[in-house]
């Protein structure tokens, strides 16, 4: 828009009277001839509403929101349009004790807000209360903080989707966490100016790697808007990961290339066009707003009272169930609203995949305790809106009765950290693991088989952002947080990790064996589980951050992928995790979507356990703790098996055991001999071509795990020939 008819737009704006307008929906909506603005507070006195130049530094006007239906403030805004700079300012009581916090000296952001301007700069005017007042009775700061506070930018709606969403099962869904910025920044091939943006995650080199890597799904931590605490800004650091939420519905501008959430529309249409789904992390436990000493920004301004969950016995302090300060209120409808809007906004007109809900245990909390029939998981179950998202929940928090794994309701799948420590344990060597292993390979049915949830309830993860990469998860026994500023006392204190007689990195050459090949357990675990497998970028080539493991604060090389400079040794473990990959979508089939039991049956898909002598595992086998081998035959019938004419029965063998043994195959009619199919031995996970049969005993390498295929008379496979030699 020229400069001349830009001052000419902005001075109608500042002439216009407010129209009544209407109370729904809520937020800034241009209708073709103007805009609505609704907000709701049920306990302000008035609201105003604040408009701004294109850049958000000068202030146009002030108009008084005229209208007030069912606790929400609207007024209608003719000839304003895209583009046009808002924020409110809301006048009501401070009375922290009673739990409202209305300063109108203090600017705020309206919560559905969908495009951000301009830069938030940290600075003691965002506090609502005046810290140099030494009386008794907190008193508002009537200073003003608009020159440090971003603004509010109405969008025009986007067009219809280019491409379709793949809709890929949860069963057969293969979960690639990384974070947006970290993966693109030194990526040799994006362009400098995409690099550690959304352009940057959708660019073909991005999704030509995904590809050939074989995963399904990318979970991006968080891109809500999201801004540092004041604490990491006064030690020159930052919160990378960003889980402290500013606006929930607008993407974080430092991620756009240019201004538009458009953006985000053109990473997921990229993806589907590529067969690839997007998840986005997501966060509605919390907001950046912090506690009784946190700023005024958005939510404690317009609404304190409905908005969070604060102390009956004095309601100047927050419910911190959350760790971060605040909790928002689940239990009242105008926030279960905020949440419902924001993901159909998310799923509908961005079109994302599927969310990932961090500390989801806030969702279903109601007043007396968690609850897998709260409102919101009401809300989430009947609207058809979100039918056939992907909804993944991080099922714990801080609060009481904050440990909720396997109590979210149907439809939800959920993150194991079960199955991260029990395999860890495994791996490391732990006495008395192998009856918690087994239950963690059969998709953890003991915590999941109930109420008609399936095995894809359970999200399988090694390594996550949150802890060790899977390279340091075998080569340091501590965390290493000193660069945090916390004087190492964050992050987890117990890893179940081992370093194999050294600290982090060394030139032993033996070390270098046994811990490239405990990566290659882990991720071959991980893979043959059942369940849903997911693991952190990085992972497939070594990755380190030299044993931090709780780098949330670190935005830099630390952090970053360096593509550059992947080592020999993760080189060969790309190659393996492609091909590991390559065996999942292989044998599908026995990854079913129901729990699979021992049976008799031939038409159902089974699963049986041995131990090293060949035997079914009875109960006094599962007591034997120093046992660290283990079998387990998966079958699935002849109408779900690749090949007609045969069942498919895939033998997984692991063994944790720090020598090796002889393990004895087991016996089944029609199985004449087994296929290696994968050896962690190898680099590559690739037996020996001219080796890869065996019959009778198998022998195994010290901490290793081989895959078998079971080859009979009626199988294409019986044309190779067979050594008589075990491996």
């Amino acid at each position: 828009m020229p400069s001349a008819i830009r001052a000419n737009h902005a001075a109608h704006l500042a002439r216009s009277a407010l129209l009544p307008g209407e109370h729904a929906p809520l937020g800034a909506h241009w209708d073709g001839e103007g805009v609505n603005f609704a907000l709701f507070s049920a306990h302000a006195d008035r609201v105003e509403l604040c408009l701004y130049t294109a850049d958000g530094k000068t202030e146009l006007a002030r108009h008084t929101l005229p209208s007030l239906t069912h606790q929400v403030w609207h007024g209608y805004l003719p000839g304003a349009g895209p583009g046009t700079v808002y924020a409110y300012r809301v006048h009501g009581p401070y009375q922290p004790h009673l739990g409202h916090r209305f300063n109108a000296h203090k600017l705020l952001l309206d919560p559905y807000c969908r495009q951000l301007t301009g830069e938030f700069v940290w600075s003691d005017l965002h506090q609502g209360f005046d810290a140099r007042h030494t009386g008794e009775t907190e008193v508002p700061d009537r200073r003003d903080n608009q020159a440090f506070m971003p603004k509010c930018v109405v969008t025009a709606p986007l067009p219809a989707a280019r491409a379709k969403k793949p809709r890929i099962p949860m069963s057969q869904s293969i979960l690639y966490e990384t974070h947006l910025k970290g993966f693109t920044i030194q990526h040799p091939g994006i362009p400098q100016a995409m690099r550690g943006k959304l352009a940057g995650m959708a660019h073909r080199d991005i999704i030509a790697y995904l590809k050939a890597l074989g995963v399904t799904s990318v979970e991006l931590l968080p891109i809500q808007s999201f801004i540092s605490e004041a604490f990491l800004n006064n030690r020159n650091l930052s919160n990378y990961w960003g889980y402290n939420p500013l606006c929930l519905f607008a993407p974080h501008p430092q991620y756009l290339s240019g201004s538009s959430p458009a953006e985000i529309r053109e990473l997921t249409d990229t993806y589907h066009d590529a067969g690839l789904e997007l998840i986005m992390d997501v966060v509605f436990n919390h907001t950046a707003e912090g506690g009784r000493l946190g700023p005024t920004l958005s939510f404690k301004g317009i609404d304190n009272l409905s908005y969070y969950r604060l102390q009956n016995e004095d309601r100047s302090f927050y419910i911190n169930d959350t760790g971060c300060g605040n909790t928002l209120n689940m239990t009242h409808p105008r926030v279960i609203q905020l949440v419902m809007d924001c993901l159909r906004y998310w799923a509908d007109t961005l079109q994302v995949d599927g969310f990932r809900f961090d500390l989801a245990t806030v969702l279903g909390r109601e007043s007396y305790g968690f609850d897998r029939g709260s409102g919101f998981f009401d809300a989430l179950l009947q609207d058809p809106a979100l039918a056939g998202i992907k909804l993944i929940a991080e099922p714990w928090d801080i609060g009481p009765g904050g440990y909720q794994l396997g109590n979210f309701p149907p439809g939800w799948s959920e993150w194991n950290d079960r199955y991260r420590d029990t395999c860890r344990r495994y791996w490391r060597g732990d006495a008395g693991m192998l009856p918690e292993f087994a239950r963690r390979l059969h998709g953890s049915s003991d915590i999941f088989e109930h109420g008609g949830r399936r095995p894809s309830s359970s999200i399988n993860y090694i390594c996550s952002h949150d802890g060790f990469t899977l390279n340091d998860l075998v080569s340091y026994r501590e965390r290493h947080n000193d660069a945090n500023g916390e004087k190492n006392l964050d992050g987890h204190r117990e890893n179940f990790s081992d370093n194999f007689g050294v600290e982090g990195p060394t030139h032993d050459a033996t070390i270098h064996v046994i811990r490239q090949r405990q990566q290659r357990n882990f991720l071959t675990t991980l893979m043959f589980s059942q369940g849903v497998p997911m693991f952190q970028a990085g992972d497939e080539f070594c990755r380190s951050l030299h044993g931090n493991n709780n780098a949330y604060c670190q935005d830099n090389e630390l952090s970053w992928i360096d593509w550059q400079h992947i080592s020999k040794e993760g080189q060969h473990q790309q190659a393996f995790v492609r091909y590991l990959i390559s065996l999942r979508k292989r044998f599908q089939c026995v990854f079913p979507d129901t729990y699979m039991h021992e049976s008799s049956d031939p038409g159902i898909s089974t699963i049986e356990w041995f131990n090293s002598s060949g035997e079914i595992m009875q109960a006094s086998h599962w007591q034997e703790h120093h046992t660290r081998t283990l079998g387990c035959l998966l079958s699935a019938p002849v109408a779900d098996a690749p090949d007609s004419a045969a069942p498919t029965r895939i033998m997984l063998v692991f063994h944790s055991g720090r020598d090796a043994i002889s393990f004895r195959l087991p016996q089944r009619e029609g199985i004449t001999d087994w296929e290696i199919v994968l050896d962690t031995a190898s680099f590559s996970g690739q037996p020996d071509p001219g080796n890869c049969r065996v019959k009778g005993r198998l022998n195994l390498f010290s901490c290793s795990s081989v895959i078998l295929l079971a080859l009979n008379t009626t199988s294409e496979h019986q044309s190779h020939g067979v050594s008589e030699h075990g491996h």
